[in-house]
């Protein structure tokens, strides 16, 4: 009766067991939907005033939705679904950074017409206003 060395039958065994946690690790392609989400998201960016506002991050996210294209293009999944999600962060902080120039903006503009209501008021009534 012929007999493997251990080395040789530790090796064949190894192998494929090696090989079939591997591809039990592997990310499943992105599903569709996870890229119409991210799209979604920068076309609300873009309606909220981003392209004004937020050109930066909105140029990231777009950015980072067509790197992850191309990650499904090579088969790199786990680096796609990274991709998405960053493109997605950059729609929210886009849309977000819009609203805050929006609001100071109205800010600015209480402030002015603030400060023409006092002149008025001290124009007609002097400076103490009694």
């Amino acid at each position: 009766m012929r007999y493997f060395p251990s080395a040789l039958f530790s090796a064949l065994l190894v192998a494929p067991l090696a090989a079939l946690s591997l591809a039990a690790c592997t990310t499943p392609r992105p599903a569709p939907d996870t890229f119409a989400d991210a799209e979604r998201a920068i076309e609300a960016a873009v309606q909220a005033g981003a392209d004004e506002h937020a050109p930066v991050e909105l140029r990231f996210a777009r950015e980072k939705l067509e790197e992850a294209h191309k990650g499904v293009e090579y088969r790199q999944y786990d680096k796609s679904i990274v991709l998405i999600e960053q493109s997605e962060i950059n729609s929210e902080l886009a849309i977000e950074k819009t609203k805050t120039a929006e609001m100071r903006a109205r800010v600015a503009e209480a402030a002015r017409q603030n400060e023409i209501l006092r002149q008025d008021f001290e124009a007609t009534y002097g400076e103490g206003g009694q």
